[in-house]
């Protein structure tokens, strides 16, 4: 069964009727999409490395493996696999177990070799399991941290890594107080830039593109990102009061010849297998990956408007693929990542092209770019993320599930802010128990159905179960069998039911066996009887 309904989701994943299905016949769309996931996912490439402790490279070499290699083994059209800021606290562990960032990436290596097997083994039948309350909460948190996170460097007034996504930062900062300090040390330079590019970025969607059709195919982001540069320069020539300082502006490596690149490039020390933790990491690596990747394409095919599903099994290999590839390389651990995903569904990405364009403008700025890219002022690129973080959370989204009710409006709003104040893993497990307390809540409401005979009529009281009955009902069923008035007749009927729990079959056993010293007559029809200890 599980073989048939992943064979439908690949097949749903590739050629879905009206969904683009070749890569090359969108290349008017994916292009310009690619171009604006290259320019955010270029400065979180970086500042993951710096988070992680490991060589700036590292996180370049991560993002061009997730373009060029992951959007082709992967089935998923929109996903964007690259290094996560969830996967930085681990990483550093990691360093601190292992000692050496070598060692690391032999440990990233046998982690992807890990999901490999966990998607041969069909573990990604996981991912089917996330609530949509939940992953809509965990969309909307995203886009509520991408907002406050970014104020800071909107405003020049943040030096640190740019994708700093948990609620406690690593210098000593959290969401909230890293804003107030921001206010109170605003680089004018870089507010100037960042505000007249979110300016730009509003009035290039909301009008220009409207009113003049063939502007559609050149990006907003695109146009800040060239403007931003102009105003850099400008600043720096007419005034020099408010040049934007070298720490608020792309710092890519200086690589000027083929020694340089091939130099840049860490290889894996595979004697760190024998070191004491080496299998602790790497399992820890491949669990933390897995689960961030499968959150990521289950938001994904949420956000596509297609609606197409990822194959989730397809998904684990793919990340498990590009995860020995990028260690192999010297690069971080990959996993999808739902703030580029997300910034290439709002800029039109259709296919899986525009990841790889993106992987190769990756590779192109590292040999070629440098300088040019080096004078992209942050605070331009936060401009944005403040927009992709704005279409994440929109405020329809909180009404919409509001309207719902509360089964649904509990776990999305929970799961915004348990993500909020700790991070995305820790916000989705918090998301999860929410939502599988309402399971077990409606469980236990719909187990059976209960009819007395009317006042003065005779009859039975009859307690028919429902179609499925598991452990989860037993609570329900053994409640209502308590309150069954002494001195009555009772039919329980379990011709509807095609599965019974053994723990449900001894909970009636148990009251059969007890009905006749409460004056119970106790009528069982299509009910197995199960043997209990002690009779």
């Amino acid at each position: 069964m599980l073989e048939v309904a992943e064979s439908a989701a690949t097949s749903t994943a590739r050629t879905p009727v009206g969904v683009p299905s070749s890569p090359w016949k969108y290349l008017s769309k994916d292009l310009p999409a690619g171009l604006v996931v290259f320019l955010v996912a270029l400065p979180l490439c970086l500042g993951i490395s710096l988070a992680s402790g490991a060589p700036l490279l590292a996180g370049v070499i991560a993002g061009i493996v997730g373009g060029l290699l992951v959007s082709w083994v992967s089935n998923s059209p929109l996903s964007v696999s690259g290094p996560a800021a969830g996967l930085t606290s681990i990483v550093l562990a990691s360093l601190a177990t292992l000692q050496s960032f070598q060692a690391v990436l032999a440990a990233v290596v046998v982690a992807g070799a890990i999901q490999v097997l966990m998607g041969v083994l069909k573990a990604g039948i996981v991912g089917m399991y996330f609530p949509t309350s939940v992953i809509r909460g965990m969309l909307a948190a995203i886009g509520l941290t991408l907002i406050l996170k970014q104020i800071p460097h909107l405003v020049g007034a943040d030096a640190d890594y740019f994708e700093d996504m948990t609620f406690l930062q690593f210098d000593g900062q959290n969401t909230f107080s890293a804003i107030e300090k921001a206010l109170g040390g605003i680089g004018a330079g870089s507010a100037l830039v960042g505000l007249v590019s979110l300016g730009v970025l509003l009035f290039w969607d909301q009008t220009v593109t409207k009113r003049i059709r063939f502007l559609r195919l050149v990006p907003g982001a695109l146009v800040v990102v060239l403007l931003s540069i102009g105003l850099n320069n400008l600043l720096d020539n007419a005034a020099p009061v408010l040049r934007i300082r070298p720490q608020h502006l792309v710092n890519l490596p200086d690589i000027t010849s083929w020694q340089d690149f091939i130099g840049a490039f860490s290889r894996p020390d595979w004697s760190a297998l024998q070191r004491p933790g080496f299998v602790s990491v790497a399992f820890t690596i491949a669990i933390v990956a897995s689960l961030e990747s499968l959150l990521s394409v289950k938001a994904v095919d949420k956000l596509d408007p297609h609606k197409r599903v990822t194959p989730t099994n397809r998904e684990l290999i793919a990340q498990g693929v590009g995860n020995i590839v990028s260690g192999l390389l010297g690069g971080l651990p990959i996993t999808a990542v739902i703030v580029r995903s997300s910034a290439n569904i709002n800029s039109g990405g259709q296919t899986r092209m525009s990841a790889f364009f993106h992987g190769i403008l990756l590779l192109v700025s590292l040999l070629f770019l440098e300088s040019v890219l080096n004078q992209v002022p942050y605070s331009a690129l936060a401009a944005v993320l403040l927009v992709v973080g704005y279409k994440l959370t929109k405020p329809a989204l909180y009404v919409t599930q509001w309207r719902l009710g509360w089964q649904q409006f509990l776990p999305f709003i929970i799961t915004i802010l348990a993500i909020l104040f700790t991070d995305l893993l820790k916000g989705v497990s918090v998301g999860l128990a929410i939502g599988i307390f309402y399971i077990l809540k409606a469980n236990y409401e719909s187990a059976y159905y209960l009819s007395k005979p009317a006042a003065m009529q005779a009859g039975p009281i009859h307690l028919k179960l429902s179609e499925q009955v598991t452990f989860l009902n037993k609570a329900s069923i053994v409640k209502v069998l308590d309150e069954l008035p002494d001195d009555t007749q009772v039919l329980i009927d379990g011709t509807n039911s095609s599965f019974i729990d053994y723990d449900v079959l001894e909970a009636i056993e148990n009251f059969r066996l007890a009905a006749p010293e409460r004056g119970i007559r106790l009528e069982l029809r299509d009910i197995p009887q199960v043997q209990v200890l002690g009779h």
